[in-house]
Order: C-alpha cells, then sequence, then structure tokens
C-alpha cells in the first residue's frame, strides 16, 4: 500500500485524512452510484448486484425499491442518504459513511436535476443548484474516489452519465445540456490525468428515457423527441445500465477518455 507521501505527491500536495471511521464494510471492493433511488440509478444497482459486485448507493432519501434491495442483499448493498446539493457537506459526509479504508473499485456519478426553460427565463439559483448537482458533486466524488484508488492501488474506473442533450439541440434544455457537455470535457480530463496509474474514466450518454425526470414532458413533446431517433423509441433503460456495466468491468480494460451514445440513433 503506498505511503501518505507518495499519494500527496499524487495529488500534487493536496492532504488526505486517513482516521476516519468507515460505516461500509471494508471486506469488498465497492462500486458507487448516485441518484440510486430510481430511474436508471436503481436499474444501475439491480444489475450490478445481479453480477455479484458491491454496490454503494446514493441518494437523498429511500424509496421502496431500495429497502427491497437493501432486505435482499445485506452483504453486497449499502444505501446512504446523502444530498449531492449540498456539496460544501459532501467531503464530511464520505469521511463519516464510507471512509478511507474501504475500498473503492468503481464509480457511477448518475445523479442529476433537471433545470428546463429557455435561456431568455434563465433563474440563477436554479441553475446555480443544477450546476451543484449535475457538475461539483460528481468532481468532488470523482476526487475522492480516486484518492481511494491511489491509496489502495486499485485499477478503477469512473463512469460519467452524460446526455443526447449534449449533442443535439432540444428547445428549453440548454442550460442542463451545458451541464453534461462539462462533465464529458471533465470526464476526458480525469481520463488523460490518471490513466497512467490505470484510473479510466468514461461517459455514457443515454437518448430520452422513461423516466421520473422526463415524466414532465407531455405525451406530443415525448412522441417528437421519439421521432427525431432511428429507432423511434425511448432509449431502454436496461440497455444503458449494461452499458454502464461494461465500463465498469475489465472487460473495457482499455477504454477511457470516450462517449458511449445509447440513444436509439437520434439523428
Amino acid at each position: 500500500m503506498p505511503q501518505r507521501s507518495e499519494i500527496n505527491r499524487l495529488t500534487k500536495g493536496q492532504s488526505l485524512t486517513l482516521k476516519a471511521k468507515a460505516q461500509v464494510s471494508e471486506s469488498s471492493e465497492w462500486n458507487i452510484v448516485t441518484g440510486a433511488s430510481r430511474g436508471l440509478g436503481l436499474k444501475i444497482c439491480e444489475l450490478l448486484l445481479r453480477h455479484d459486485l458491491a454496490v454503494i448507493g446514493i441518494a437523498r432519501t429511500h424509496s421502496e425499491e431500495i429497502l427491497e434491495l437493501e432486505a435482499q442483499n445485506p452483504a453486497q448493498f449499502r444505501f446512504l442518504s446523502i444530498d449531492l446539493g449540498n456539496t460544501d457537506q459532501l467531503e464530511s459526509a464520505w469521511k463519516q459513511q464510507i471512509g478511507h479504508d474501504s475500498v473503492i473499485r468503481g464509480l457511477v456519478n448518475n445523479a442529476a436535476t433537471a433545470y428546463d426553460d429557455l435561456v431568455s427565463n434563465l433563474d440563477e439559483s436554479l441553475v446555480q443548484n443544477m450546476l451543484r448537482v449535475n457538475v461539483v458533486s460528481a468532481m468532488l466524488l470523482s476526487k475522492l474516489c480516486i484518492r481511494n484508488m491511489l491509496l489502495h492501488k486499485t485499477k478503477g474506473t469512473l463512469v460519467h452519465i452524460s446526455s443526447v442533450s449534449a449533442h443535439r439541440g432540444y428547445k428549453g434544455l440548454s442550460m442542463y445540456a451545458a451541464t453534461k457537455a462539462a462533465l464529458e470535457g471533465f470526464s476526458k480530463g480525469v481520463a488523460r490525468e490518471w490513466g497512467s496509474q490505470g484510473i479510466r474514466s468514461n461517459c455514457v450518454v443515454p437518448g430520452f428515457m422513461e423516466t421520473e425526470m422526463s415524466s414532465s414532458l407531455d405525451t406530443e413533446s415525448r412522441s417528437k423527441i421519439y421521432q427525431r431517433t432511428s429507432l423511434r423509441s425511448p432509449t431502454d433503460l436496461s440497455c444503458v445500465a449494461e452499458t454502464v456495466r461494461f465500463l465498469l468491468s475489465d472487460e473495457s480494460n482499455s477504454i477511457t477518455g470516450q462517449e458511449f451514445i445509447v440513444d436509439g440513433g437520434t439523428l
């Protein structure tokens, strides 16, 4: 295991606190999934658990589905209630609930909030909140996971969930799309910075899925969006989750700094 001086050197002098008491078991290699209580995050958790991987799910609140996962997978699944919008408290929550003794194998930055409106109606407070959840918390969690991977000499993987809106224009989604484009740029930089340590970073770029986040769209709007795809249908959550699983696995050990578009062929 590397000495503390080595970690400080790799992170350019930034200090690591190693005294935190972990509440997560130290006996497994864990995969963290944010936005785990519903939608795509929940689907990813379920899939990883089916592949016998240990999962830490992060979200603001429990859901019935999360309670079921806890009951069915007492040794392999942990749920942590963390509000990723409170970025000032994220590092202290990490130290208290995860700690540096736990071994992190993968991170899925999936949590997101959408602020849909025209730029002419921009509300700065709503944009700032979206940036904290979609971008800043993902960066902070990436930092914490990378430090953990360096500490334990783990060749880990980061997967960031972007959006097709970062690649195609959609009315009312320009501000949301900007947060996802930022995540993609961040992922490329991380891949370049830490590839020499065996740490990989990639993005999965889903199209519009049938989730709670997209439920505010009326039937006509959804139909127009789906008609822009080659398959004329919503993006399948299971297909997106399987792409995430692949990127977390050793099957993708030569892939980093890439974006994988899973959107039914939006043209």
